[in-house]
This record gives structure tokens, sequence and C-alpha cells, in this order.
């Protein structure tokens, strides 16, 4: 798990450098690929079904990521969009369309399904962490404005 945690933070900061995020919240980029991927896996361990375990592993980056916004004074998105990238069905999309174009319709419909499932997990974290009030994440100084 320590090698798998080490290669999130590296393909965190590598999108950090994509998404041109700014050099001072790399690490801070690169934790919160970190918690996500850490979510997503203890969910998996669990037992919980994938597409779950994504939503979960994704309303928990949210919240990270809005707490590291507030903290760092940054957009939230300068957070959430690297620390996407670890749950993103990337090898399914591959397969999917692999199976598509090789025939195979059983394993095409399969694929394209779970693949389905993680992007609207991710889509519907997003939005439900989003919707939660933002009340316990101002800075003390700030709970008086």
């Amino acid at each position: 798990m320590l090698l798998e945690t080490i290669a999130t933070f590296i393909l965190t900061v590598s999108f950090c450098v994509i998404l041109a995020a700014p050099k001072s919240e790399w690490v801070f980029c690169g934790i919160s690929g970190v918690f996500s991927f850490w979510a997503n896996q203890l969910l998996l361990k669990a037992g919980a079904h994938f597409a779950l375990a994504t939503l979960g592993a994704t309303m928990v980056l949210a919240l990270v990521s809005r707490g590291l916004a507030v903290m760092r004074r940054q957009p939230v998105t300068v957070y959430l969009m690297p620390g996407i990238f670890p749950l993103a069905p990337g090898a399914g999309i591959y397969f999917t369309a692999y199976y598509l174009m090789a025939g195979d319709m059983v394993a095409f419909s399969e694929k394209g399904m779970e693949t389905l499932e993680t992007a609207v997990a991710i889509a519907l974290g997003i939005v439900f962490a989003s919707g939660l009030p933002q009340t316990n994440l101002r800075p003390k100084s700030d709970a008086g404005k």
C-alpha cells in the first residue's frame, strides 16, 4: 500500500503540472489525491461495491478539497481536479473501446456499464459534498462575517 500511495501522490502532482495548478499547492494537491485513494481502498476492502466506494471516496475528496481551499485561500478546483485522477475510470474507458473494436459485445456492455457507474459516482460525490453547508469549514477569524 505504501508504494501505491507514493505512486498516487506522484500521479496527482503530475496532473497539477498539466492542469497548471500553482506550484505552491502541488504538495497539497498530492495529499488530496492520496486521501481519495485511501478512502477508495478502505471502502473496497470493507466490501463496498466499486461504484459506492468511488462515490464515498469522491465525497471525502470534495470535503478535503473544500477544507484545503479554505485553509490555503485557493479555489476548491485547485485540489479537486487533480485529486479526481486516482479515481478516474481510465482503464475502464480503454477496455470498453477495446471490447467494442474486438466485437465482444458482452464484455463491452459489462465494462461500459462499470465505467459509466464509476463516472456517475464521481459526479454525484462532488454534487453531494458540494451541497453540504460550509459553516464548519470557515476559519475562526472569518466566522463573524
